[in-house]
C-alpha cells in the first residue's frame, strides 16, 4: 500500500512523536507530509501507533491513498524530498 500521511498536530512533543513514527515508516516529501509505503499489517500498525499518540479533539491525522495510476501521474517541481534546514549541513 502506499499513501501520503498528512497531520496537524496541535501540541509540540505529540508533534515530534507522530513524525518519529512517520520516519519509521516512509519518508518525509514535506514539514508535516509523508510518503508511506507499507503491507497492510504495517498501516495497521502505523494507525495504531498515531491513534495511541494524538488527542483527537485537538489534532489530525490523514492517509490519502495513492494508486498506482495515480503515482505514475505524479509530477515533482523542485526537490522531491523535504530537507530541514535546522537539520543537514555542509561540512567543507
Amino acid at each position: 500500500m502506499r499513501f501520503l500521511a498528512i497531520y496537524d498536530i496541535a501540541d509540540p512533543k505529540r508533534l515530534n512523536r507522530v513524525a518519529k513514527i512517520m520516519k519509521d515508516y516512509g519518508f518525509r516529501v514535506q514539514q508535516s507530509k509523508f510518503e508511506i509505503d507499507v503491507s497492510e499489517h504495517g498501516f495497521a500498525e502505523l494507525r495504531r501507533r498515531v491513534g495511541s499518540v494524538i488527542i483527537e479533539e485537538e489534532d489530525g491525522v490523514k492517509y490519502i491513498p495513492l494508486c498506482r495510476r495515480c503515482r505514475q501521474r505524479t509530477e515533482v517541481i523542485g526537490k522531491g524530498r523535504y530537507i530541514d534546514p535546522e537539520k543537514e549541513f555542509v561540512v567543507i
